[in-house]
């Protein structure tokens, strides 16, 4: 973010000196690094912490738009008394994400806070605009000083019906269904020998010769450098988008699961090994937005593909609606629909 903060300040600070507007530079948790504007206003936000290294995450302090941007993935306007804490209706916010040009990740957000000026769609526009403009500027940053980014790890992308993915470096290689799951299968699995690999990649246990000749070919579509045999291993690391997920389970970020989770894991793939992955998945993702009773949430969850005939949710949905709601009685007849059909 220090890299494109320049730009930032080029395209929005030096205007906002003495317009009592506020820009604010947050990293990917939503804390302030930088805050910069209207020296009036600098004061007056002091009395709400929206100042340098405070923690502005949405699970922090609740709606507002720089944490909310970051949860959401996407530009918001906040309006006044619309942010969750009373001591910021006074203002008005408008935020976007800035993502990594390469792997698309999430590097912090860009936001402009102000009075009731802020809350028109051209400042929005304003915002979206200098994302780009930040993006772009990393992009040349890269491509003349890759160094400043580091190696990051190669990913596998095997969600929704797709071709599996494999980005690495900048670049993108479609891969087999099988070498996807071999993939997979190694990122979850430290050591495995031929026959263990071959009963999790098909039930009637592939014989050690086919095994030999799948990872040479991957080998080869890869390099040498990242398997290893005797036993079967990774030799380098290998971030995939299964691993995305439970990382955001883990910290109790059930939203951000569902925002990552697209599509079933290898849909088309009938591996045994797979499969354990995929319904582990999707257990671990509903058992969270169970235990979380978030309306929203549920919400998206029963309106994807994974959720749509998910009895569960959809009773754990009703219940977040109030029996006069114009909702509560689609979801009690789609309830009733998936009962019939279980029971049949």
């Amino acid at each position: 973010m220090a890299l494109i903060r320049p730009v930032i300040r080029k395209l929005l600070v030096e205007d906002a000196a003495d317009s009592g507007l506020l820009v604010a530079i947050s990293d990917e948790q939503g804390r302030l690094l930088w805050v910069e504007g209207d020296h009036r206003a600098l004061d007056r936000a002091q009395a709400m912490s929206f100042v340098e290294g405070a923690d502005w995450s949405e699970d922090r302090v609740g709606t507002n738009a720089p944490g909310t941007a970051l949860a959401l993935d996407h530009s918001v306007q906040i309006f006044a008394a619309e942010h969750f804490n009373r001591t910021v209706h006074d203002w008005s916010c408008s935020a976007a994400p800035v993502h990594e040009p390469t792997s698309g990740r999430i590097l912090g957000a860009i936001d402009i806070t102000g009075g009731s000026r802020v809350a028109v769609p051209e400042v929005l526009q304003l915002v979206r605009a200098t994302v780009a403009a930040a993006e772009a500027e990393l992009r040349l940053h890269m491509m003349t000083s890759p160094h400043l980014f580091g190696a990051s790890a190669p990913r596998l992308d095997t969600f929704g019906s797709g071709r599996p993915t494999l980005r690495a470096g900048g670049n993108r290689t479609h891969l087999s269904q099988r070498h996807a799951e071999i993939l997979l299968i190694l990122a979850d699995h430290p050591k495995l020998s031929s026959d263990r690999l071959a009963v999790l990649l098909d039930e009637g246990e592939l014989d050690s010769v086919t095994i030999r000749a799948e990872m040479s070919r991957l080998r080869k579509a890869l390099g040498s450098e990242h398997l290893g045999s005797r036993p079967y291993r990774l030799l380098t690391e290998l971030d995939t988008d299964v691993a995305e997920v439970r990382r955001a389970l883990d910290r109790g970020d059930a939203a951000s699961a569902i925002r990552i989770y697209s599509g079933p894991v290898l849909p088309g793939s009938d591996a045994p090994g797979v499969e354990e992955i995929r319904d582990d998945l999707r257990t671990r993702v509903q058992a969270a937005l169970l235990r979380g009773g978030d309306a929203d949430l549920l919400a998206r969850w029963t309106a994807s593909i994974h959720g749509r005939d998910d009895l569960a949710a959809w009773s754990a949905y009703l219940t977040t609606l109030a029996p006069t709601s114009p909702l509560y009685a689609q979801v009690k007849a789609k309830i009733d629909r998936l009962d019939k059909e279980l029971a049949t």
